[in-house]
């Protein structure tokens, strides 16, 4: 009886109900790193959320050899997608505009608010120069970084007579202006670097002496104690008249709060944050660290040294805030710190305490600082998973397979095993209802009027709540728009994962308030809905539609039609890297864009075709292949002529595919012709997907003209044959 019980008694795995929110506003070197330590260390119970206005972070340690040319852009940049995803967080991309400490809500620029029960603030600075007469028109701060490393990627391939012109002859400026003098030498180029006091205030004499020759030889003129009057489209006018010739005007002076800052209501220094030595504002719930903050305790100049150094005692003290347990920890500053300075050319300035160094192998020293910061945010460890029961039922290993099943369509029931299950129904033997095999629908009618219904529900493939819920609106309403219908009404079904009942209650609103956004959109409303609890979200809908028109079908398309697709193929395999932490953010980031865009506009343009289906689940391949088989034709898909999503081929190219892949391969029927990573991707599940359509040959390209002028990707992309169903790839 004891091993019996021992047997029986085995612990259970238990899911934690989601209890506390932390937002981290901002994707700065302190926030960057706590997402790493979060993913290693989650503190059970905490739904994370990062806000930051781009999917990446430029590292401002190798902006000046990005500048150069030592680096390339991809190199400056901190994945914050990558390492959301790794973190277990929603990463929303937006730009946070205020915070409202009563309500405990964060406001997004063109988003609904972002509850919080704890936030921590690293949003860096600003170097706008606002009061600077023509400076916003005509210059380009160096602050935010990843705007102002992009226009400067494009000047410095396309200048044929190179003028620069950098305002602010700190330290900053320096180093800008001789890495633009040296990333130009090959042009004749002319560097002025100006300042309205004396340069490089603060340095010591030593590393100061050393910066201006190393300027000098770089060829950088430099104009100190001119005070500037305005800058326009030629140049900067001093006050005493000058004007420096400039094409590309770099502000790198004036470092400013942003303005929303001050609204915040929290104590200001300068328009910074005050914090404390916890980290911790003047509201307890809301931290700050990097540029952005000022340490009352211990001030100290903007720096990122400080911002690295934060992260663990912000990580430790956040942890505490979520827990309520534990003591927190002071973040007590390094008196001095060593200062590495970029000489443009690979040469560097190291200077400490008054000490000053220059030579090649500092710079070598830092690149390897550098790039030892980027690896650790970029090889980010792989955690191991819970391991399996000793004993398991037989096939349940290989039915699990050897990697976590994806979501959207990529998580749907194959074709073959989905069809065979329909097939055993009885037909059904109402007069008012005409199912439509294969089209995901039934026409319904009512007093004379044609309704069509449909269903779709996806479990969840992003942990941003209110974007999944738009990417499943769009989904779902895919099978009305491709029987040319118009949207009527349309109840939400919601599964939540556990949560407390204020994190229930904030969780709904936004997926209602997602879900109208899409479904009001489109010119339907939500007529009501189902929740529940579960271990994971899955968001679905239940739609209605209306046509004046006989609705279109699979079965109509006609031999020598041509086929027209509105959207690029690739979201599978984007979701898949994703899941597995290998997909570039910035891809998929234009995945969601491109699943986010509504089909109701190309529903109208394509309101003639012989036959149309929405692109889901089965993939290209597959729901063409219905097509076949409803009209009796075979097709040809020419292969370089389809749309690909951004960053799709190469993940294909290195054998990723959805968990779905092989049942699509399975059930796409009889499909020929080329082989190789392009013509997988026509096996890869689509999620909220484009129309494929067959119109008649000879309109075939001025309805993909005004698909374009619409605003949809589109492409002509093959045509159908006569022919046994089949398909071949060309």
């Amino acid at each position: 009886m004891k091993g019996a019980k021992r047997a029986y008694m085995r612990p259970m795995q238990r899911t934690i109900p989601l209890t506390r929110d932390l937002v981290l506003i901002g994707g700065g070197h302190s926030h960057a790193l706590v997402l790493r330590m979060w993913g290693m260390n989650p503190l059970p119970g905490v739904r994370l959320t990062v806000i930051n206005p781009l999917p990446t972070a430029a590292y401002s340690g190798m902006l000046p050899g990005f500048v150069a040319g030592h680096y390339t852009r991809e190199q400056l940049d901190i994945d914050l997608v990558r390492l959301a995803r790794f973190a277990g967080a929603r990463v929303i991309i937006g730009v946070a505009e205020g915070i409202d400490a009563e309500k405990h809500e964060v406001r997004i620029a063109g988003q609904a608010p972002i509850s919080y029960d704890v936030a921590s603030i690293d949003v860096g600075i600003t170097s706008e120069m606002p009061a600077l007469k023509g400076f916003p028109e005509h210059g380009i701060p160096a602050k935010p970084l990843a705007e102002f490393a992009a226009k400067w990627e494009v000047y410095r391939t396309t200048a044929k007579e190179p003028k620069v012109a950098v305002i602010g002859a700190g330290i900053a400026g320096a180093e800008l202006a001789m890495a633009m003098a040296h990333a130009l030498k090959d042009r004749s180029a002319k560097v002025t670097l100006i300042d309205k006091a004396a340069a490089l205030p603060g340095m010591a004499d030593k590393a100061r002496t050393k910066v201006l020759a190393a300027m000098a030889e770089a060829g950088v003129d430099l104009i100190e104690n001119a005070p500037i009057a305005s800058v326009g489209a030629v140049g900067v006018r001093l006050e005493d008249g000058r004007l420096i010739e400039a094409a590309f005007i770099n502000g790198a002076a004036g470092a400013l709060p942003y303005d929303w800052i001050a609204t915040t209501g929290l104590e200001l220094v300068d328009g910074y944050v005050a914090v404390g030595p916890t980290l911790q504002s003047t509201d307890p719930t809301i931290f700050a660290t990097g540029d952005c903050a000022h340490m009352t305790h211990a001030p100290r100049p903007k720096a990122g040294v400080y911002a690295v150094r934060q992260a663990p005692i912000l990580f430790h003290n956040l942890r505490v805030a979520l827990s309520e347990k534990g003591q927190m920890r002071p973040y007590r500053p390094q008196r001095d710190y060593l200062k590495l300075v970029s000489l443009g050319r690979r040469s560097a300035l190291a200077d400490k305490f008054g000490v000053a160094v220059r030579g090649p192998h500092l710079w070598l020293w830092k690149d390897r600082i550098d790039r030892k910061f980027m690896a650790m945010l970029d090889r980010l460890p792989k955690m191991p998973a819970l391991p399996l029961a000793k004993e398991i039922a037989a096939g349940a290993r290989e039915a699990l397979g050897d990697k976590p099943m994806c979501g959207g369509c990529g998580a749907k029931v194959g074709r073959g095993a989905l069809r065979s299950a329909l097939a055993s129904l009885p037909a059904t033997t109402r007069k008012d209802v005409t199912p439509l095999p294969g089209d995901d629908a039934a026409l319904l009618t009512t007093g004379g009027v044609q309704q069509v219904m449909t269903t779709d529900h996806l479990r969840s493939l992003t942990n941003d709540h209110a974007l999944m819920t738009r990417i499943a609106a769009v989904h779902a309403l895919g099978d009305i728009w491709a029987m040319g219908a118009k949207p009527q009404a349309a109840t939400v079904n919601v599964i939540l994962p556990r949560m407390s009942t204020a994190l229930q209650e904030r969780t709904m609103r936004e997926i209602m308030g997602a879900a109208n956004e899409v479904i009001s959109g489109a010119g339907a409303a939500i007529v009501g809905g189902h929740s529940s609890m579960g271990d994971e979200l899955t968001v679905g809908f239940t739609l209605t539609g209306l046509c004046d028109r006989k609705p279109t079908t699979l079965g109509g398309a006609k031999a020598g039609d041509a086929l027209i697709l509105t959207k690029p193929v690739g979201s599978g395999v984007l979701m898949a890297a994703e899941m597995a932490g290998v997909a570039p953010g910035g891809d998929v980031v234009v995945a969601y864009a491109q699943m986010l865009q509504p089909q109701g506009l190309a529903s109208e343009i394509l309101g003639k075709a012989h036959a149309m289906t929405d692109l889901t689940g089965f993939g290209l391949a597959g729901h063409l292949s219905g097509i076949c088989e409803a009209s009796g034709l075979a097709a040809e898909i020419d292969l370089d002529a389809v749309p690909l999503m951004q960053g799709a081929l190469a993940l294909s190219e290195k054998a990723m595919r959805s968990t779905l892949y092989p049942d699509n391969v399975a059930g796409a029927g009889v499909v020929t012709g080329r082989t190789g990573p392009l013509a997988d991707l026509m096996f890869d599940p689509q999620t909220a997907g484009g129309l494929l359509a067959a119109v008649q040959a000879d309109e075939a390209d001025e309805l993909v003209r005004k698909l374009w002028l619409a605003g949809y990707p589109a492409a002509r992309i093959g045509r159908l044959i006569d022919g046994p169903p089949a398909i071949t790839l060309i």
